[in-house]
């Protein structure tokens, strides 16, 4: 799993960089923070829409689907701030073992 994490960074990484009227990952950051989240947020949407969907429907297809789109965008939110999936997974990391509610409470 982490592999296709590290080969999906390498090409947002060097996406970044290329003409916005070949890319759509340099399109969403000529575009800038603000652009990209709107579409963080419009997957998000999307993602709920398909879940409460497939509860009646059984279709676990749309909600992979909704969900892969709004990991990509967050990881171009990411690459944007400078951040990396691998600093989200180092908090996922800290907090395994912890108690939700413990961590929670933790955060004051």
């Amino acid at each position: 799993m982490n592999d296709i994490i590290r080969k999906l960074t390498e090409v947002l990484s060097n996406r970044r960089q290329a003409d916005p009227d070949s890319s759509y990952v340099a399109q969403l950051h000529s575009k800038g923070l603000d652009h990209i989240l709107k579409k963080v947020g419009e997957e998000s949407a999307e993602v709920l829409i398909a879940a409460k969907a497939s509860e009646y429907d059984h279709n676990r297809e749309g909600v992979i689907y909704e969900t892969a789109d709004l990991w990509f965008h967050t990881m171009v939110m990411l690459s944007h701030l400078g951040l990396e999936p691998a600093d989200v997974l180092n908090e996922l990391d800290r907090r395994f073992g912890l108690s939700g509610i413990e961590e929670k409470a933790s955060r004051g």
